[in-house]
């Protein structure tokens, strides 16, 4: 009896033959499996994420094996989807170390001592988006930026009584916006790579969905920092916050030599890896140097995470994090997130639902809903934002120009909704890391990431309006 999906022949994917191609409903039946299994265990139970995406494995995995597919195809297919986001993992670690070595050195109390001085609550939010949307500019590294001065704007916006998720959405507005918009990003090379344009007519394209975004955001923040304002620590706290940090850290200028030399070697496009080590070493040489520490207790820390003892409670639940130890579950999630989408692209999942999308599309606005969608999807099913740019560019380069459409449409696509939902959902592989560093997890800081959720609509609304979408020109017509 022939199986009820589109196989060509019967041959299982092993390079022998075609590869089975499961249909829509094979294809939506194990997102739906981890849709109700999250919504039941998240929700209901208040649990974690981690077990429904294994329940979502093992549903992918089943419809998998009905298709056509042997385990070994599917154990690969595990395989490369956590091949993927190994270099995140790693990231994820060096971060732990840099985090702990930096508190243990005095460098993260350095930029809270100075956020406290010098931010006021009315205008903090908005100045947490701009110094995070520079930082990330120069940087190009969404992950650098909150890893760095994110983890010190959380802390600054706990001193002075800012709600945490509002201050997680604007580091993770500002971060994105120069993830977004650097040349120096990764996703801003790699989206116009996959869709046919030019990294600077990209860039360029971008403006037009990216700036309203951010202005329209940064004018959300001050209305929710003088919102806020009368609800912010009073001054007394202030001050115990700040005679605290003074006493047990010693606050030498010459500790902000570590932020800088981070900045200074990823502008110098120095990989994210070894500048953040490089951060890191430099963050236990400045915690044996001026903060006193021994060097069993800068190693036990950057393992286990810095445990603060100033007896001020608050100042402790601020300073006690990083380390090894500390990433270890959001590693665990990203493990399972990759299994889950290395199944769903290995069987042709993926590839399924998003043609199915691309069947509806029969103008330049759906067109443009139907890759903002994709990307969305990608994002959750896949779950890693590379994936969620390079699956919907490949399979829509050639739509959008058959519908006569310059590819910078489509790479500005990719990146108002591939790139800037990625850290808005919990088990992505950029959810779980700003989660985990920001100590808000993703479902609590969503509505406050107001560029990410602005632009998508706006690229939309461009697509079904017209406005700022270009046609072929001649050059790319006799391509």
């Amino acid at each position: 009896m022939a199986l009820p999906c589109r196989v060509i022949s019967a041959t299982h994917s092993n390079g022998r033959g075609a590869k089975p191609q499961p249909n829509f409903w094979q294809a939506l039946s194990p997102v739906i499996v981890l849709i109700g299994s999250l919504a039941l265990n998240v929700q209901l139970y208040g649990g974690e994420p981690h077990i429904p995406l294994i329940i979502g494995t093992a549903a992918a995995s089943v419809v998998g094996v009905f298709i056509g597919y042997r385990w070994t195809d599917l154990e690969e297919g595990m395989v490369s989807g956590i091949a993927i986001a190994l270099k995140a993992i790693l990231i994820l670690l060096i971060v732990g170390l840099l985090i702990a070595t930096w508190i243990a050195g005095g460098v993260v109390p350095l930029l809270i001592y100075y956020g406290l001085k010098i931010l006021s609550p009315s205008i903090f939010l908005v100045a947490t988006c701009i110094i995070c949307s520079i930082v990330s500019l120069a940087t190009g590294s969404s992950w650098t930026t909150a890893g760095t001065v994110g983890v010190a704007l959380m802390a600054v916006g706990q001193g002075l009584g800012i709600p945490l998720p509002m201050v997680a959405g604007a580091i993770v507005s500002g971060a994105y916006f120069g993830d977004k918009m650097s040349p120096l990003s990764d996703t801003t090379n790699l989206s116009p790579a996959v869709s046919g344009s030019e990294i600077f007519e990209h860039i360029r394209h971008m403006m037009y969905t990216t700036i309203p975004g951010f202005c329209i955001a940064l004018i959300l923040y001050a209305g929710l920092g003088l919102y806020n304002a009368p609800a912010t620590s009073s001054s007394s706290n202030l001050s115990s916050l700040l005679t605290t940090l003074e006493t047990h850290y010693n606050l030498s200028p010459i500790l902000l030599t570590a932020p800088f030399l981070i900045l200074i070697l990823v502008i110098y496009k120095v990989p994210a890896i070894p500048a953040l080590l490089a951060g890191s070493v430099l963050g236990g040489v400045l915690a044996c140097v001026f903060q006193g520490q021994g060097i069993g207790d800068i190693l036990g820390s950057a393992k286990n995470g810095f445990v603060s003892q100033t007896g001020n409670e608050q100042v402790d639940n601020l300073l006690t994090r990083g380390g090894i130890q500390g990433m270890l579950n959001t590693i665990a999630l990203v493990l399972c997130a990759m299994s889950f989408g290395g199944i769903m692209e290995k069987t042709g999942m993926l590839r399924t639902l998003a043609s199915s999308i691309l069947e509806t599309a029969k103008s330049a606005g759906s067109l443009v809903f139907a890759t903002v969608l994709s990307c969305l999807g990608m994002n959750a099913i896949a779950p890693d934002q590379y994936l969620a740019l390079i699956v919907p560019g490949r399979m829509y380069r050639g739509a959008f120009r058959n519908a006569n459409l310059h590819p910078k449409n489509l790479s500005r696509c990719l990146e108002d909704a591939g790139t800037l939902t990625s850290p808005l959902i919990a088990y992505n592989t950029c959810g779980a890391y700003m989660s985990k560093v920001l100590g808000v997890s993703a479902g609590e800081y969503f509505l406050f990431a107001f560029l990410n959720l602005l632009t998508p609509l706006i690229s939309v609304l461009y697509g079904f309006t017209g406005w700022t979408i270009k046609p072929l020109g001649k050059k790319e017509i006799k391509d």
